[in-house]
């Protein structure tokens, strides 16, 4: 009997591209890569070492920290400066605060317990509930966003009239070359891709500009609503997949690869075993 061929996973991953392509291979599935988004490092040793010195001049009492990446940015450029010690001692002093298990586990990696971290599902939700008793009227507190900036915590923040001030570490940009996610585009309208995997909501705004700059944009959401398998990582993703027209058959009860990978090839296989018994339930259908 021939073997059956392995589904094929649109995976937009830029970082994690590796790790999630293997777990998709290790689940049955052929993963196809087209990285959605480049990171631009916006951390300078200079702005890194005038951040440290307000830190240490308790310029500032509460920081709050998005990703991990973030963190291990910070770290990266301290140890350039050979100011790493320093980060450190003044960190340790302030209120952290972590959206969820990245940023909180690198934070111990180097030496800095989180004073908070928000709970699953790690939405700007979470995080603003974690905050919620501390009194921040008048604090003095720095926002170290990912790629984009976090319009609902900046603006909760701002509402509740901390004193605030936002830092972007790297910004998440289109990639230089979008003709992989050209291919992909017309492959998934084509019927080739049996699933998609969302892990960060700017990875489908940028597959959709694609879209929309080929002018089949309409035609991906048909295909990706009636075609294609749509799994979202967690709740923030499936909101902007949602607010396209795009339906969401997938999103794991965890926030993560792993759970994510799982999930939807559970919901494949049970897909796939939905149509092979199909013919043996047509003797049974009345006329």
């Amino acid at each position: 009997m021939a073997e059956t061929a392995r589904p094929r996973i649109a995976l937009l991953e830029s970082r994690m591209s590796r790790e999630l392509a293997r777990l998709v291979e290790k689940h049955g599935g052929e993963p196809v890569c087209v990285p959605a988004v480049r990171e631009s490092a916006e951390l300078s040793p200079e702005l890194l070492s005038k951040w440290i010195d307000d830190l240490r001049g308790d310029r500032h009492e509460i920081v709050i920290f998005m990703t991990g990446v973030a963190v291990s940015l910070l770290f990266e450029v301290a140890d350039q400066v050979g100011r790493r010690p320093d980060l450190v001692a003044a960190l340790k002093r302030l209120t952290t605060v972590c959206r969820g298990p990245k940023p909180t586990a690198a934070l111990r990696g180097f030496g800095v317990p989180p004073t908070l971290t928000a709970r699953e599902p790690f939405t700007s939700a979470e995080l603003i509930d974690s905050l919620s008793g501390i009194e921040l009227k008048g604090r003095r507190v720095i926002l170290l966003h990912y790629g984009e900036r976090s319009e609902t915590l900046a603006e909760t923040l701002l509402a509740r009239q901390a004193q605030l001030e936002e830092l972007w570490l790297y910004r998440w940009l289109m990639p230089e070359d979008t003709a992989g996610l050209e291919d992909l585009v017309r492959g998934m309208i084509g019927g080739e891709i049996a699933a998609l995997t969302i892990t960060c909501q700017v990875q489908f705004r940028h597959l959709m500009s694609v879209a929309e700059a080929l002018r089949v944009e309409r035609e991906l959401v048909r295909a990706l609503n009636e075609k294609v398998v749509v799994a979202a990582v967690g709740p923030t993703c499936s909101a902007v997949l949602r607010a396209y027209g795009v339906r969401v058959q997938v999103q794991p009860d965890h926030p993560k690869m792993g759970p994510l990978v799982i999930a939807l090839m559970r919901h494949l296989e049970l897909g796939s075993r939905s149509v092979d018994a199909a013919p043996a339930e047509r003797p049974h259908l009345t006329h």
